[in-house]
């Protein structure tokens, strides 16, 4: 080996296999610094080592291209595949917390694996979903889509590319794989929370929102109660917004004559839980005292208001992650099942026995 410059080269006539110092590494010095062949590095670093490799051997592979500071020729491999590594994910609003915890998990595992993802609202925000990109074929390997319909994004690569559906029901026979959330679950949770501390005049202030995850909210909550002596169910429905929440909690808490006015107020989401907060307080009501509040998320939100608030753990991040690992392996073309997500009661100091 001889010096240039202050820096060394390869005199490959002696088959040294050393890397200059300016040489970029390539696979086959990974390879032969692991002591594995360059097959082995293609599936380690390309996370699909999982069944083939030992974590031993992936170790070495990784720990062989952190020293030399291998990167993957991800634009011929890109080329070669035909692939983007760009995933398009479709959701109703950017403003909910959900989304963003939602997107954080995609966006994490997708970075493991050398994808990007790109973030877009729909429009109307339940759909139909135009194409962002004119031809998001050409542009995006897959699409994610939460909280929405899959016919409405039907105009999105005219409906040719991997999709999968995050919180928006069970798969349909054929249809893409799902990510739910065990909704009805976490609502019946919440009843029983509720019933088990003796209220009995239960409101359901309900999102205004014809999707999926609501429509199992309002029919969880009709059919637990439907099931409770002496139970009495009203409802108010608006937006999801603090505001109109407020006015729909005052509507529910000024019942027409003759009526007592409900104990508990169930809520679709911690935004219309804080709106029914403010109409309570407006009213002289205290909380838990008079009233108990819940909410459905567990939004930062939950724990900032006065008194914390009784909600459901929903796992957004979760959702996400294993959003973005279905779609991978659909790109891989392997088999992908749906499958449900379990939610948790989260019990703090908005819900009490009632006082009357």
């Amino acid at each position: 080996m001889t010096a240039v410059g202050g820096s060394t080269r390869t005199d490959e006539r002696k088959g040294c296999g050393r890397l200059t110092g300016s040489a970029r590494p390539t696979s086959r010095d990974v390879a032969r610094a692991a002591g594995v062949s360059q097959a082995t590095v293609s599936l380690v670093l390309g996370g699909k080592w999982h069944g083939r490799v030992s974590e031993r051997t992936a170790h070495a592979v990784r720990d062989a291209a952190g020293r030399l500071g291998y990167r993957p020729n991800l634009a011929a491999r890109n080329l070669r595949l035909g692939r983007t590594r760009t995933a398009l994910m479709v959701v109703p609003a950017l403003t909910n917390d959900y989304f963003a915890r939602v997107y954080t998990g995609a966006a994490r595992v997708a970075a493991e694996h050398g994808f990007g993802v790109v973030l877009y609202p729909s429009p109307a925000g339940v759909g139909p979903a135009r194409d962002p990109f004119g031809s998001a074929q050409a542009a995006i390997d897959g699409v994610i889509a939460s909280s929405m319909a899959a016919d409405a994004l039907a105009g999105i690569g005219g409906g040719e590319l991997p999709l999968v559906m995050l919180d928006s029901g069970p798969a349909a026979p054929g249809g893409p794989p799902t990510v739910d959330l065990a909704v009805a679950d976490g609502m019946r949770q919440v009843v029983r929370h509720l019933v088990g501390l003796g209220h009995r005049r239960i409101a359901h202030v309900a999102a205004d929102i014809d999707a999926w995850t609501f429509r199992v909210r309002t029919a969880t909550v009709a059919a637990e109660l439907a099931g409770v002596p002496g139970a009495v169910l009203t409802s108010e429905r608006c937006p999801l917004d603090v505001d109109a929440a407020r006015a729909a909690a005052l509507r529910a808490l000024r019942p027409p004559a003759g009526q007592a006015r409900p104990t508990a107020l169930l809520c679709d989401g911690d935004l219309l839980a804080a709106g029914a907060c403010k109409a309570a307080r407006s009213l002289g009501l205290r909380l838990p005292g008079d009233l108990s509040v819940t909410g459905f998320d567990d939004f930062a939100l939950a724990a900032a208001l006065d008194p914390e608030l009784t909600s459901v753990r929903l796992p957004a991040e979760d959702v996400g992650a294993r959003g973005m690992t279905a779609l991978l392996a659909l790109l891989d073309g392997e088999a992908v099942d749906s499958v449900e997500l379990p939610v948790d009661l989260v019990v703090r100091d908005s819900t009490a026995p009632p006082a009357v």
